[in-house]
């Protein structure tokens, strides 16, 4: 039965799941997972169905400020049951928002990145590998990290380690990230990748130039940087609606 369905099937089943309310950006998953089950089921040299996928309009980035960032680290740290796995959390959650990572490439860090200096390179997307600053607070956050740890930072091992001693999985963080944005009544935007948002919207708040951005952030064009400055803007709009005694 799978094999007869067509385009039209997949069209009705689509305007069914949004007649129950589902948005643009759910019901293009359930159809990229309904073509995934089907190549699946079908095989990789089936034909499919044609169907083009709801437009999805591209969200901006929703940054935290830095103290709800630096809240966050220490909150987190606080409800940590170990006190090494408290100093870890503080200096990844720092490092983050510090040197605007991707959680994924902070957790593919080994030891050999210690001691931190001025700088570290980073391995990000497609194998890119950039540069970026470590600021002194981060280095000392990551120095207390690594005094703590009960476990060898060896040379080729992971540098965040969980609580058995395995590399520290991304969803031990996210999950603590979760418990301390409710805690301290934080929006939900408020997450890892949240920290890298902000990261390069303060940077460029500050003056930084797009082109510098980009490279900090190791974005391969500067399309994906450019959105920063949407940011930026919203921001700024923000501000003057709450100021203004005009802008209502």
């Amino acid at each position: 039965m799978l094999a007869l369905v067509d385009a039209a099937d997949i069209r009705a089943f689509l305007a069914e799941r949004r007649g129950s309310g589902l948005i643009n950006a759910s019901a293009a998953r359930e159809l990229s997972a309904l073509r995934g089950f089907l190549r699946f089921v079908a095989g990789p040299d089936a034909s499919l169905p044609p169907m083009r996928g709801p437009r999805v309009k591209k969200g901006l980035p929703r940054p935290v400020a830095p103290s709800e960032a630096l809240a966050l680290a220490q909150d987190i740290a606080g409800l940590a049951r170990q006190d090494w796995v408290g100093a870890r959390d503080f200096a990844l959650l720092l490092l983050l928002y510090g040197a605007g990572l991707r959680i994924g490439e902070a957790l593919a860090l080994t030891g050999a990145a210690m001691p931190l200096g001025e700088v570290l390179r980073v391995t990000g997307k497609r194998g890119k590998t950039r540069v970026v600053p470590i600021l002194p607070a981060v280095r000392d956050a990551m120095a207390a990290y690594a005094a703590a740890c009960p476990f060898p930072l060896d040379h080729a091992g992971p540098l965040f380690r969980g609580v058995r001693g395995g590399a520290l999985d991304g969803g031990v963080v996210r999950a603590a990230v979760r418990q301390a944005r409710r805690a301290l009544g934080l929006p939900e935007r408020t997450t890892p990748h949240a920290l890298r948002h902000s990261f390069a919207t303060h940077l460029l708040a500050g003056g930084a130039d797009l082109r510098s951005l980009q490279e900090l952030l190791g974005h391969a064009s500067l399309a994906s940087t450019q959105i920063y400055t949407a940011v930026d803007a919203a921001q700024l709009m923000d501000i003057y609606r709450n100021a203004h005694p005009r802008a209502e």
